[in-house]
């Protein structure tokens, strides 16, 4: 894709404490602590196209960023959308330019967001959950520059409808949705703060409906809705759409209920993140977020919400959801709406947890479990949204316990993910179905090697079954045994080839392990001699050998490894 230039779309306004907070971070490679310096920063890499011809949000603008997640093209390749000519359907024009895609369209997007190489995401998360960095409290916020209270949110058109809030799912979603939220809530007993990404449905220029997770170990904001709702108070609610990247992912990071993502997100940026009082409840919100909605939710009542597009990739069906009256929008002088891709994977909200969730499974297993056998642990994207399907590799010749104590570690970490977990040698590429298809066929035995427990809760999705209670599928689909090599050329002969395909010309290679063959630990001497003299052309000396190994009294087929010592 062709990436354009992006311009920064409104001042910093200074305050008390910093009048340029990215400025540092500029000159220190840290993550950037202003969504729209991430956008430049995309613009620069060639991650970005800027789309100026009008766009309609109701019908085209989500289907148009969806097709480079379902039309082929390689997720390195993906990009994330800026959309300045933004129009609906009723012939509106909106100022205010949208973003789609610039949090995670692909791992390298995150990775900018992060200001950290893929490989060192894991490693960072867990550095920063364990040391966090508090916020620091500023006034004159760029968050503020422009506040909407009063008879202004119940205008025809103001308020929530003045914003450029596009339909996900055309055909399906019931309304327009916020999907790229950071949805702030406080625990009205401890007074600790929790952020989630939830989706909230337009319903009126000063209304939202908010679906919070409503289960055992639910959604953070839910269990906080739960104590207002016993107490029968309003529980106070920011809506953060547009902030640092590294603070946007705390929330579908999910973490401890009692732990402050504003820390967290600290620690991913290497300084304080600056927060600020709302303007009419007490809840702290980003100081640099593009916008602002605030409100509170009535904790007596529920309105029913949806249909609407979910990340499960069904269309969740109308329910009985929370319904938010808007106090105040506040936002930059120039803000930038920002909308993430979800429903059917591959997607941005995918993306947004495969880069975090894969690597704190990993060091649950290697430095919680101690299973230092573990190499990889990987996430089933396309179709099924990661969370059920959970493929581990181990390194060849552990233990069938170690596999086992794997395989459980897996499936009980989160209970969302981990439905069907199956195990892999390390020889087998985990991110390949094809491959990990192949382990199960010929290094499974079901009976001996697949284990079914009850009793587990249902996966997103279940909701749409007969019931609530699933079980978990657990299989060894590793190498138990000495087999047979790969049958494949060996890769020194496959390299050679490879060099003369590109000599001559011919369509570019996109080689998917296996390539080459290899070995798997039933291949002797004799065999290896054997192999060496046929690319050598020296095949007869081996007619030779086995003339003189000539038997009687064996029938055909009969495996040389049962009468013959191996050599």
């Amino acid at each position: 894709m062709r990436a354009s230039s992006v311009n920064r779309m409104g001042p910093d306004m200074p305050d008390e404490t910093s009048e340029k907070p990215d400025a540092a971070h500029r000159a220190t490679g840290q993550p950037r602590l202003d969504f729209q310096e991430h956008l430049a920063d995309l613009d620069t890499q060639g991650l970005l196209v800027r789309i100026d011809r009008p766009i309609n949000k109701d019908t085209e603008l989500h289907p148009l960023v969806r097709w480079q997640f379902l039309g082929g093209i390689p997720e390195d390749q993906r990009r994330a959308f800026l959309f300045t000519n933004v129009v609906d359907s009723k012939g509106r024009h909106y100022d205010i330019p949208v973003a789609v895609g610039a949090l995670a369209a692909s791992p390298q997007i995150y990775a900018v967001g992060m200001g950290k190489p893929v490989a060192e995401i894991g490693a960072t998360w867990m550095r920063a959950i364990a040391h966090p960095i508090a916020p620091v409290a500023v006034t004159s916020p760029p968050c503020q520059q422009v506040v909407i209270t009063g008879d202004e949110l119940r205008r025809p058109g103001g308020g929530l409808a003045a914003l450029p809030v596009p339909v996900s799912t055309p055909g399906f979603d019931s309304a327009p949705y916020l999907t790229a939220t950071l949805c702030i809530t406080r625990d009205p007993d401890s007074g600790i703060q929790n952020m989630g990404t939830y989706r909230a449905a337009l319903k009126a220029t000063d209304r939202l409906v908010v679906r919070m997770a409503a289960r055992v170990g639910g959604a953070g904001g839910y269990l906080h809705w739960l104590k207002y709702r016993e107490c029968r108070q309003p529980m106070p609610i920011a809506i953060v759409i547009g902030c640092a990247p590294v603070v946007f992912f705390t929330g579908p990071q999910k973490l401890a209920i009692d732990h402050d993502e504003l820390g967290v997100a600290g620690r991913l940026a290497g300084a304080p993140i600056r927060k600020t009082k709302c303007v009419t409840i007490d809840l702290d919100v980003p100081a640099d977020a593009e916008i602002v909605i605030e409100g509170v939710i009535d904790s007596t009542v529920l309105e029913p919400e949806a249909p609407f597009g979910e990340s499960n990739g069904y269309v969740a069906l109308e329910a009985f959801n929370m319904p938010m009256r808007v106090t105040a929008i506040t936002h930059k002088r120039a803000p930038v709406f920002t909308a993430i891709i979800s429903q059917v994977t591959p997607s941005e909200s995918s993306v947004v947890k495969k880069v975090a969730y894969e690597p704190l499974f990993l060091a649950h297993l290697r430095d919680n479990l101690s299973i230092k056998s573990v190499k990889r642990v990987v996430m089933h994207e396309p179709l099924s949204n990661l969370r059920p399907v959970i493929f581990v590799q181990f390194a060849r010749g552990t233990l069938r316990t170690e596999v086992w104590r794997g395989l459980q570690g897996a499936a009980t970490l989160r209970p969302e993910c981990g439905k069907i977990v199956i195990a892999v040698s390390e020889d087998i590429n985990p991110e390949s179905t094809d491959a990990v298809f192949w382990s199960l066929a010929y290094r499974s035995n079901p009976i001996e090697d697949v284990h079914i427990a009850p009793y587990r809760r249902g996966v997103q999705g279940s909701q749409y079954g007969p019931g609530q209670s699933e079980s978990t599928m657990l299989i060894d689909a590793t190498q138990k045994h000495a087999m047979a090599p790969l049958a494949l050329p060996a890769r020194e002969y496959m390299d050679g080839a490879r060099k003369i395909w590109e000599e001559l010309g011919l369509p570019a290679l996109s080689a998917k392990p296996p390539w080459h063959g290899y070995t798997l630990g039933d291949w002797t001497g004799n065999w290896e001699r054997f192999a060496r003299r046929a690319t050598a052309g020296e095949w007869e000396q081996n007619g030779i050998e086995t003339l003189a190994r000539q038997r009687g009294g064996v029938t055909p087929e009969t495996p040389v490894g049962k009468v013959e010592k191996p050599a």
